[in-house]
């Protein structure tokens, strides 16, 4: 009876896990389980009943009744989350009959047996409901957790098309006339006509315009200035569903700081977005001096990191941050990234200001 009793709570167990899975819209109903189950269940009242035939005469709660609590129960708030409401109602109306039948089995009179099978179905309604709330706040935490990933999805995804439609706007259509012009060329060449050359030299010169104009958008990209990637990483960022606060500005800065800082704060804000969970994220400017030397501090704080750590208790950098590291130690700068308990993540980049930057700032 013991082994018997012991396979009914894995079962169980497992009907839970895949019925969590089910309410959550993860997988469909799962009718094995369920089966296997009510199998279960019924088999261990049957063998109660058959095993302990009147052992108290006369007590509601004998050894068979005793059974039927504790299989009933862990039964109806199993099988609840995997079936309808209306079928749950069933199965628990099932449980208390079941129980009023093994009390009176045992001996018990109907005064004595109806109230300990309106306990049972108390005591089941309690746990079911209990049960019914949590479910309910996980799919809740669920939910949320499934949106704010697929809002981070969505604002790298629009950034991408916006350079791609900013790439497409200056070169599409000089990609057109090279299209054209070369399929002209190639009837003039079928027809032996003249002109062919000429043709051939204008999607020549059409090519290399689209290939300065091309490099010159992607120029204009990564060197905007500070203070739009700063509104930029901001509207991403509250597109996401993080709350971005700015401290600082970016007033007398030259334009290489600018665009090297401004990589990192398109690189951190990535970060924020494809390796966290972040609610809240706070960038900071600030102006030091050191030795003499000015020395200009940008940080980007955010909460909600999820994923391992190294052994040294920083955060995986990937392949972005090499990248900002050597355009700031072109400059004299450095960039640094540090995990802080319980899920906070800090990224600092120094950078020494040029003489021209200092003057105009004091």
């Amino acid at each position: 009876m013991t082994a018997c009793v012991a396979l009914h709570a894995v079962t169980c167990a497992l009907l839970v896990h895949a019925g969590l899975d089910h309410y959550l819209g993860r997988r469909s109903r799962p009718v094995r389980p369920i089966a296997l189950a009510t199998g279960l269940t019924v088999v261990g009242v049957v063998a109660g009943v058959v095993a302990y035939p009147d052992a108290q005469p006369g007590h509601p709660d004998g050894p068979a009744s005793g059974l039927v609590v504790v299989l009933a129960t862990a039964f109806v708030v199993a099988v609840s989350s995997a079936v309808p409401l209306p079928v749950t109602a069933g199965v628990l109306a099932a449980a208390v009959a079941t129980k009023l039948a093994v009390s009176r089995m045992e001996g018990a009179p109907m005064p004595i047996a109806v109230p300990a099978a309106i306990g049972l179905g108390s005591l089941v309604l309690a746990w079911l409901l209990t049960y019914r709330v949590s479910m309910w706040g996980l799919k809740g935490v669920w939910e949320l957790d499934h949106s704010r990933k697929a809002h981070a999805r969505l604002a790298v995804a629009e950034e991408r098309l916006r350079f791609a439609r900013d790439l497409h706007d200056v070169i599409g259509r000089n990609l057109s006339v090279v299209a054209l012009k070369s399929e002209l060329a190639a009837r003039l060449v079928e027809r032996g006509r003249s002109g062919a050359v000429d043709e051939m030299r204008e999607v020549s010169r059409i090519a290399h315009e689209s290939l300065a104009e091309m490099r010159a958008v992607v120029r204009g990209y990564r060197t905007a200035d500070l203070d739009t990637e700063l509104a930029g990483a901001r509207s991403v960022l509250a597109s996401a569903g993080v709350r971005c606060q700015v401290v600082g500005d970016a007033r007398g800065l030259s334009a290489e700081v600018q665009s090297t800082l401004g990589w990192v704060v398109r690189e951190g804000t990535t970060n924020v977005l494809r390796h966290s969970e972040a609610r809240t994220c706070t960038v900071s400017l600030h102006r030091s001096t050191t030795g003499g030397t000015d020395r200009l501090t940008l940080s980007m704080e955010n909460d909600g990191v999820t994923g391992p750590e190294s052994p040294d208790g920083r955060r995986p950098t990937g392949n972005g941050f090499p990248g900002v590291a050597e355009r700031l130690a072109a400059l004299g700068g450095s960039v640094v990234t540090t995990r802080e308990p319980p899920d906070r993540f800090r990224l600092i980049a120094e950078l020494p200001l040029p003489m021209a930057t200092q003057e105009e700032t004091r």
